[in-house]
């Protein structure tokens, strides 16, 4: 099962690269001209979104070495208490909306510390699979095409992030806790 497995995974992209070809072929479409189009189009959205990760970036820096996650993070232990999360996990929760990479960190900090097995492991590892950078996602797509009034994304987010969370608690206390 295995090997089937590795031979799959080895094969899956040269595969669907041969489809893509194949289509292209049938199709009389000139698929290097496609190609050198889609890479054009690309590199303008880049340009069309880079100033909006300045400045999520420049944020996420500020807030962090301002010290601001450090409060935030004593300040909401209490209610995170009341819901039954652990408070190892709130800097997480607070961090998983703005950067998937200081998150990451996170994450590995948990790990290193209490255990891929520990109950804080498991609810740090399913926070993380469970939530989005709501933040980060926004200014990349809503940059990419020139969206400026986000209407009800931003608080329909939030809420999914804090559903995540209670999720992920939830979950592992069910699971993992019996």
């Amino acid at each position: 099962m295995v090997e089937a497995l590795n031979l799959l995974s080895i094969a899956i992209i040269p595969a669907i690269m041969s489809i893509i070809l194949i289509h292209g072929y049938i199709k009389e479409i000139n698929i290097y001209d496609a190609f050198v189009q889609g890479a054009k189009d690309g590199f303008k959205a880049s340009l069309r979104i880079l100033p909006y990760l300045i400045a999520i970036f420049l944020a996420i820096g500020v807030f962090k070495r301002s010290g601001a996650m450090d409060i935030l993070v004593s300040l909401m232990e209490p209610i995170a208490k009341i819901f039954g999360i652990p408070k190892e996990v709130v800097p997480l929760a607070l961090m998983r909306p703005i950067s998937g990479s200081g998150s990451l960190v996170i994450v590995k900090e948990i790990i290193s510390g209490y255990g891929p097995d520990s109950f804080v492991g498991r609810v740090a590892s399913t926070m993380m699979g469970s939530a989005e950078t709501i933040f980060y996602t926004m200014a990349v797509y809503f940059g990419a095409i020139g969206i400026k009034d986000s209407r009800h994304t931003l608080s329909a987010a939030l809420i999914s992030h804090l559903a995540s969370i209670i999720a992920s608690v939830v979950v592992c206390s069910f699971v993992f806790r019996g």
